[in-house]
């Protein structure tokens, strides 16, 4: 198993993609592709006296930056690192593609390499969330702004075997973000969506709230990306905020230094429930094969566990699993053959 990473896409250069992908290969065992300018490349890896075989490099001349249009990777920057990524896991060097950079040019990239999976109308980011009782799924993130009531319902047909490979369940709990249980609340969009979703085979609860998301009544949440965008971020920045001001206030008083080394335990382990870095990335389901998106400013220890979570997809052919729950539910739509004709 090879993985293909966008070692020069990150806020923070190639650095932490390469001490990431070292930590990947001595932890499970696995080649990294390092794909971006060789000479940078090959000379970062000398500073930071990587000489680890299962590391190679891929020269790829042409770097997307954050700030870049993603139609323009299509373009003019067929050479990018993102994009010549993409190119070894359609041609079979590797079995995934992970990058830190620019989220729209991995997108663009998945679109145009790899293309959508047959039946899938728009393919969806997939992030991982802390939750009372481990984790969920939401999904999108940050794909679609504006989705249909059809396209919701691919996203959970597609969140849901995510979800059996993650959780290893065999029926993942599905619910659909609203604005109250009821299934009449919501916009006309999301009242379509529960009407889909309830007649189909997916193990559907039903709406969920956006205080319930991290209650853990539901293994995979479904949005369109503008709320799911919305939600994503303003729970990292409230994630980080109570660290904030947790730490904040046990410095700030004589008994609560006392007591820190009590507590330091749990913080710590609090601290790893909520850290990006320990989920990774986010995959981009719906495309013909293994695309995982990380944060720009992703950290050594946030790319080593992203390639963890691409190489899991890719063993157990997630996308594959996901293109056959597709199908069987456009089978489902189809009405049946008229006997007379």
């Amino acid at each position: 198993m090879k993985i293909a990473l966008d070692a020069m896409g990150g806020d923070h250069g190639p650095a932490p993609c390469i001490e990431g992908a070292l930590q990947a290969a001595q932890e499970m065992n696995i080649d990294v592709i390092l794909v971006g300018d060789e000479k940078i490349l090959a000379d970062e890896c000398h500073r930071l006296g990587c000489t680890d075989g299962r590391l190679t490099i891929k020269h790829a001349p042409q770097v997307v930056e954050m700030h870049e249009s993603p139609a323009a990777v299509a373009r003019k920057k067929r050479n990018s690192s993102i994009w010549i990524a993409t190119e070894l896991v359609k041609s079979g060097d590797a079995g995934a593609v992970v990058s830190p950079g620019n989220t729209g040019a991995s997108m663009v990239s998945s679109f145009f390499v790899l293309g959508l999976s047959k039946g899938v109308e728009r393919p969806a980011i997939a992030t991982s969330l802390p939750t009372l009782t481990g984790e969920a799924i939401m999904l999108d993130v940050g794909a679609n702004v504006d989705c249909t009531a059809q396209h919701l319902t691919q996203f959970a047909i597609m969140g849901n075997e995510y979800g059996k490979h993650l959780f290893r369940k065999p029926n993942p709990r599905v619910g659909l973000l609203s604005i109250g249980e009821e299934d009449s609340k919501g916009n006309e969009v999301t009242k379509e969506a529960f009407k889909l979703l309830k007649n189909s085979a997916l193990n559907f609860v039903g709406n969920v709230e956006g205080r319930d998301v991290y209650s853990g009544n539901a293994d995979v949440v479904v949005c369109d990306g503008f709320i799911g965008n919305v939600a994503l971020k303003i729970s990292e920045g409230v994630a980080d905020t109570i660290k904030k001001l947790l730490f904040k206030e046990i410095s700030a008083s004589f008994l609560g230094r006392l007591a820190y080394p009590l507590i330091a335990g749990p913080l710590l382990k609090l601290k790893r429930r909520i850290d990006y870095a320990e989920f990774g990335g986010a995959p981009l389901l719906g495309v013909n094969g293994i695309t995982m998106i990380c944060h720009g400013r992703s950290s050594a220890k946030a790319i080593k566990n992203a390639i963890r979570r691409a190489k899991g997809l890719a063993e157990r052919r997630v996308h594959e699993l996901i293109q056959r729950d597709i199908d069987e539910g456009l089978e489902q739509q189809e009405p049946p053959a008229d006997p007379a004709s």
